[in-house]
């Protein structure tokens, strides 16, 4: 199993819309099985709260439904539970290591990192641009899953 923690700042917007894409791609790849994925916040504000609307909608639009996805902040503990801490930007890492206590496994990095342009993902919350987030968030998981396969982590088909 693959245990794979998208994280944002507030867990509303970029994390859930990483989380419900990954799942979207290997559920339609027939490979859902080998996965467990999830997100969390690095920031406690929008805790308890569903995916901002605008997100909600961006992912309904390609078919995919957030619902039930409430926000939540990223534990300790979290660092143990999964294999890959995927961040949107820098900015989250650094709070990242700071909730962990450090990256030891080196486990910790941005999904824009597995690209071939790494590089943050600017946060639609300010920029109010669902379709740049939509699309580097496609790249990034697509970039993933094609080092998961390269690493022979697994078999896409």
């Amino acid at each position: 199993m693959i245990k794979v923690l998208f994280i944002c700042h507030g867990n509303i917007c970029r994390s859930p819309m990483s989380e419900f894409i990954l799942r979207d791609m290997v559920t339609r790849r027939g490979f859902a099985a080998q996965f467990s994925i999830a997100s969390a916040a690095t920031s406690r504000e929008e805790i308890g709260n569903p995916v901002y609307p605008p997100a909600r909608r961006k992912l309904r639009e390609h078919g995919i439904d957030p619902v039930g996805k409430t926000a939540r902040q990223m534990t300790k503990a979290d660092y143990q539970e999964y294999d890959y801490l995927l961040a949107a930007e820098r900015y989250n890492i650094s709070n990242m290591l700071r909730i962990t206590g450090g990256d030891p496994d080196h486990k910790i990095c941005r999904l824009l990192d597995f690209s071939d342009k790494p590089r943050d993902i600017d946060d639609p919350w300010y920029t109010g641009n669902f379709d740049v987030a939509w699309d580097d968030i496609v790249e990034g998981c697509e970039a993933f899953l094609e080092y998961l396969e390269r690493e022979g982590k697994i078999r896409v088909k």
